[in-house]
């Protein structure tokens, strides 16, 4: 029986959470209506509102989302989303002082299609670096609580991108990649954390990540595994740079010093990127 306010709003906030969830659980998974030659469209998400929330009791830990991928099998029509977390710092948790622990260690998830995908990147190369593992092995079911973005506005001009970026309106961008050969397309969506504009050029130029960055290249087992963690920049519809986190050598005067993780290597994929406002321009 509910005797205060604050349990009755409480059990309210669980009953609107638990709803909501069944939404987007049933939503993370689904066959597409599109043919396969057309993504399914995606609303973009309100990044400063959209969050993982996991419910086991000796620590139900939140994740602020980061950015979203859709993987989808052009085969079947079928495609799933994974959630790109923030990233934190290896800690005693609940502890009573000396919170960080003493060999740190950068901490990032991944969640999608009942797993998550964990990196840890300390400051040396080391078999931990990502490890998967079933939702239930960790923080118990997650319930994701995402907003789409209430007003959207497609950003298709020179005029609209510089205009949007001047007004500090948040923008997100959709990048679409593709393999014929294996039948599989991915959309990266994340928000443009840094815009370049040039008013001389009339250019534009997205550089933003973390992202989930997916090899279509070939099929994985689980699926989940084939991400990594990388920066995207683009200035054009067509095209889109990569730089991916991997073990990067340490060169003093051309000789190998060590080997640390790093965003090393960067290489151009055909892409179709588009841009988004959210709100009104």
């Amino acid at each position: 029986m509910i005797t205060t306010r604050r349990e009755a709003l409480l059990a309210a906030a669980a009953g609107a959470a638990a709803l909501h969830t069944g939404i987007l659980h049933a939503a993370e998974t689904q066959p597409v209506s599109e043919t396969p030659d057309s993504a399914p469209a995606m609303t973009p998400l309100d990044y400063g509102l959209s969050f993982i929330c996991n419910t086991a009791p000796a620590n139900a830990v939140r994740f602020w989302v980061e950015s979203r991928t859709r993987l989808i099998d052009d085969a079947t029509g079928a495609w799933t989303d994974y959630y790109q977390c923030a990233s934190c710092k290896s800690e005693h948790t609940f502890a009573e002082k000396d919170l960080f622990s003493q060999d740190n260690y950068d901490f990032l998830p991944i969640l999608g299609d009942g797993r998550y995908l964990i990196f840890r990147r300390p400051a040396r190369l080391n078999d931990q670096y990502r490890t998967v593992k079933t939702v239930e092995e960790i923080w118990g079911e997650p319930r994701p609580q995402l907003r789409e973005a209430a007003v959207v506005s497609g950003l298709d001009t020179w005029e609209q991108i510089r205009d949007a970026t001047a007004a500090a309106i948040p923008i997100v961008s959709q990048t679409t990649l593709w393999n014929e050969e294996t039948g599989l397309r991915a959309i990266i969506e994340c928000p443009t954390k840094t815009m370049n504009i040039s008013l001389e050029k009339q250019l534009y130029q997205v550089d933003t990540g973390p992202i989930a960055y997916p090899d279509i290249s070939k099929r994985y087992d689980p699926p989940i595994d084939c991400f990594s963690l990388a920066f995207i920049a683009f200035n054009a519809p067509g095209f889109a740079d990569f730089v991916v986190e991997q073990p990067t050598p340490v060169l003093v005067d051309g000789e190998e010093k060590a080997q640390v993780y790093h965003y090393s290597n960067p290489f151009s994929m055909p892409a179709e990127n588009r841009l988004f406002a959210l709100g009104n321009l």
